[in-house]
């Protein structure tokens, strides 16, 4: 393994910045995958699973079961100004560094860390980003790949993981890592965790399990799949629906990830936030499996309770 510091920003006040890579494989190895984690600072499991991962590249080059001749490289944080002062986007001026890709070495701040990360990681055959929703709550771990034409679904069935989805591009994506990742001829992947600001084991052990199989699939890892390798669900937009509320108070949800529900069944309750009256009784409209839950008790109206996946 070596360490190396791929960007520094000096800072008169604190600490100077520093982006950290670590690199498995000869120097002059093919390169093969690079992982990316947190990109904001909110994002805890992410940095989290980074590190287990690293610990395990390091215990599995120790034991000669990496092909040395494939280059794997993992960054787990672009941000750690923003995380150590608990902030969700850039510290200075509240800016998403996972907008600012694929960056300008001349450009502001964010623009020049962007830039620096993706001339880094940019010629890897295969990329993969943990990355976050906009929303608090916890979803299923699942891997997504962007449609931008450029895209291969099937290389989604290499994780293992229980469910996959291809999205459409949105305006705003086109300034994202994994978004140019794909552009520039990487076969990009984006995982979604489960939580964000705090450490799931149970989302952790079937992460890092599906990047063994991942590592596996490629050639990197020397060993056989296991026998509980998910047979992986290909899912779109028309696939999930979204149950949401239509009062705002405090939530109680009595349903948990993977849940199979049924059309009728009780999901939550908004209550009056005074008087503890039930506002609402949310019911799913769908037969389906729970896929994503809002797990903050404050919830607006016309607010994600949950999303499901329609069986």
């Amino acid at each position: 393994m070596v360490k190396n510091t791929i960007f520094k920003l000096e800072s008169p006040y604190r600490n100077d910045m520093k982006i950290t890579s670590y690199e498995f494989g000869n120097k002059n190895a093919k390169k093969t995958l690079a992982i990316v984690g947190s990109t904001r600072g909110n994002e805890i499991q992410q940095i989290y699973l980074c590190s287990r991962i690293i610990k395990m590249l390091k215990q599995l080059e120790q034991e000669d079961k990496i092909d040395k001749s494939k280059k794997i490289v993992v960054i787990p944080t672009v941000n750690n100004f923003s995380m150590n002062i608990n902030k969700r986007f850039w510290a200075l001026d509240n800016t998403d560094i996972n907008r600012m890709f694929p960056g300008y070495d001349l450009g502001e701040t964010t623009q020049r860390i962007a830039y620096n990360v993706f001339e880094y990681v940019k010629d890897f055959e295969y990329g993969i980003q943990f990355t976050s929703y906009y929303l608090k709550g916890e979803f299923i771990p699942h891997v997504t790949m962007m449609k931008t034409g450029y895209e291969n679904p099937e290389l989604m069935d290499y994780f293992g993981l229980p469910f996959s989805y291809v999205r459409s591009v949105s305006p705003y994506d086109t300034t994202t890592l994994n978004y140019n990742w794909q552009v520039w001829g990487t076969n990009a992947f984006s995982i979604y965790v489960g939580e964000n600001e705090k450490i799931s084991d149970s989302s952790t052990e079937m992460v890092l399990d599906a990047i063994k199989n991942f590592l596996i699939n490629i050639g990197v890892y020397k060993e056989n799949l296991k026998d509980d390798f998910y047979k992986t669900k290909h899912i779109n937009s028309k696939d999930i629906v979204y149950v949401k509320s239509n009062k705002a108070g405090i939530l109680r949800t009595y349903i948990s990830l993977g849940q199979s529900i049924k059309k009728g069944d009780l999901i939550g309750e908004v209550l009056d936030p005074y008087e503890a009256e039930v506002l609402q009784k949310i019911i799913s409209p769908y037969d389906g499996i729970v896929y994503f839950i809002y797990n903050i008790n404050l919830i607006n109206n016309n607010s994600n309770v949950c999303r499901i996946i329609l069986e």
